[in-house]
Order: C-alpha cells, then structure tokens, then sequence
C-alpha cells in the first residue's frame, strides 16, 4: 500500500517543473557569482580603508572608500533580490528601485569628486568651465532622479501598507512579504 497521494498531473506540469528548476539553478549560479564579487570588493574597499588610514590627509581616499562600500551595498542589495524572487516566484520592482538610488548616490560622489580636482586647480580654463557646467548639469539630472526614486520607494512602501490594512478589514489571507 502507498502512502503517495494520488495526483493527476497539470497540464504543462513536467515542463513548469523545469522550467522551475533550471531558473532556480540559474538563479542559484548568479548568486553565488554575486556572493564572491560582493566578497571581492569588500575586500577591496578594506584594503582602500587601510591605506586610507595610512594616509588620512586627502579626501580622495574617503571617496573611495565610500565608492567601494556603495558597490558593496548595491551587490546585497541585488542578492536580497534573487534570494526574494527565489523564495516568492516574483519580482518586485522596490529592491531595483533601492539599488538604482543607491547607484545615483554612487555617481554624485564620482562626479563630487571630479569637479572638486576640477576647481583645485589654480587656472581656470574654457575647458575647465565646461565640465564644471555640465558636472553641474548632471548633478541636477541626479538629483531629480533621486527626488523620483525616493518618491517611488515612499508610495510602493504606502501601497502596500494599505493593502495590507485592507486585507486585514476584509479577513482576507495576507500575502507572503520577505
């Protein structure tokens, strides 16, 4: 006698049960690629803070390190992602969100740093004036982006928040968050 309960297979079962696998396989592949990258430039940014301590007279080394970390966050970031999208079969557009704000804060350090090696100089040339202006240009562009990113993050946040409130008036089940 078999305890195995008697199923009549879906139609398309064997193939979405392939599908599964082969996209949780990739899926698992790409986060362990991402794992030994995030490790390698945690790494990195410790040998950036160490030499940052051996030299703690310019700014330039706290950039970096900063640069280094953001990247470090932004790899987590699209980690907790694939963990999420593994875990529920869905992808949710906040954790790109966060990782594309986090991404834009990256650039507005390069490029703070940029202009500021820029405007160190003592002559100020024509070609020194345009990259500042279009420095300057993209800083507001990035800036905006930032306004719409947060903006974004702040009503998804919200939007779930009221479903999850009206579900619970209504005694309906509450979805699986991660």
């Amino acid at each position: 006698m078999s305890l195995e309960l008697d199923r009549k297979p879906a139609a398309g079962g064997l193939g979405l049960d392939i599908f599964h696998y082969v996209e949780n396989t990739v899926y698992a592949a790409l986060g362990g690629l991402l794992c030994i990258t995030a490790l390698l430039a945690l790494g990195s940014a410790g040998m950036e803070v160490w030499e940052a301590l051996r030299d703690w007279s310019t700014s330039d080394a706290i950039f970096a390190v900063i640069e280094r970390l953001l990247l470090v966050f932004m790899l987590i970031e699209i980690l907790h992602t694939i963990r999420t999208s593994m875990q529920e079969r869905t992808l949710k557009c906040e954790p790109f969100l966060i990782v594309a704000l986090i991404a834009t804060v990256r650039r507005v350090l390069v490029i703070t740093l940029q202009s500021a090696e820029v405007t160190r100089d003592a002559a100020w040339t024509p070609e020194h004036e345009a990259v500042f202006r279009s420095t300057m240009l993209e800083l507001v562009v990035l800036g905006v982006l930032i306004l719409v990113m947060v903006v974004s993050i702040y009503l998804l946040r919200r939007s779930r928040i009221h479903e999850i409130a009206h579900r619970r008036e209504h005694g309906e089940a509450h979805p699986r968050h991660g």
